[in-house]
């Protein structure tokens, strides 16, 4: 059982150092047993609706998330697992996020949509947080066999290899994407409208672990999402971070896992981007 004590962070630290080839042999694990031999091979009664009919939800998201669930408990004592599904299941155990006890975060298959056509552009998210801040991350696109690591403090890692994330080069179009229409309210449309603008080049996102990784990796100028869920973000986040990027809020502050942010929110390849996304943003709000 984890102490609340000064030492519990140190404790954390240690854990990641010791126990991070075992998280990623868990995440491998389960997209071995439970996502990959699904992938382009669904039948229709292993595909659901959550909200709507572009929220989707498979037996190989509900799968892997218990696989991971398990898994990742075990690893480490007194933590507390919250995953997308669990949470769409029972709202209520998302306030775990708020507690004292470490928090594995997980997305099971982030871009369910794109699994369910068949395209490759999913990843499976796992984050560990305590106390709102995020301690590691690992983002596996398991059919392109890719494993993008964050330990904070340490450096992103892409297949052992570091990311840097650089700058946008002058004078080119900023490449953004933003939050999928399909996924977005009128109101958050318009806050939106202000990067239709000259000079930037947006389009609507895929899988959010996986834009994230493009811009840790210096293929995408920036991100602009309206929506807060932390399985979506932490991992990606710290990745971020750790290769050199920023990410601000409408207010002008860092994403807060833990909710309560001014959204739209971006994340850049550095700082000077963010504050330009940021810019743009408020001129349509």
């Amino acid at each position: 059982m984890i102490e609340d004590t000064e030492t519990t962070d140190e404790f954390l630290d240690a854990f990641v150092t010791r126990h991070s080839a075992d998280v990623e042999e868990a995440v491998r694990k389960a997209a071995a047993a439970e996502i990959l031999p699904r992938f382009r091979r669904l039948a229709a009664h292993e595909v659901d609706q959550k909200s709507g009919p572009h929220d989707l939800v498979t037996d190989a998201d509900r799968l892997a998330e218990l696989y991971l669930t398990e898994k990742l408990g075990a690893l480490l004592p007194g933590s507390v697992v919250i995953g997308e599904e669990a949470v769409h299941a029972n709202p209520a155990a998302y306030e775990a996020i708020q507690g004292d006890a470490p928090v594995w975060i997980v997305d099971p298959v982030d871009g369910t949509r794109q699994f369910v056509h068949g395209d490759d552009g999913f990843c499976t998210l796992v984050a560990l947080a305590r106390h709102g801040v995020t301690v590691a991350s690992w983002t596996y696109a398991p059919y392109r066999d890719q494993l993008a690591t964050a330990v904070r403090g340490k450096g992103a890692f892409l297949d052992g290899e570091p990311l840097q994330a650089g700058a946008p080069a002058p004078g080119r179009d900023l490449r953004v994407a933003t939050s999928h229409p399909d996924f977005t309210t009128d109101e958050q449309k318009r806050a939106l409208l202000g990067l239709w603008t000259q000079g930037v080049a947006p389009r609507s996102c895929g899988s959010a672990g996986l834009e994230y990784l493009a811009v840790a990796r210096g293929e995408l100028d920036a991100t602009a999402f309206s929506w807060e869920a932390a399985w979506d973000h932490a991992a990606g986040l710290l990745l971020v971070e750790e290769a050199g990027g920023a990410h601000r809020t409408l207010a002008g502050e860092p994403f807060r896992i833990t909710g309560g942010n001014a959204l739209p929110f971006t994340a850049a390849r550095d700082a000077a981007t963010a504050r330009r996304v940021m810019r743009l943003l408020h001129s349509s709000v």
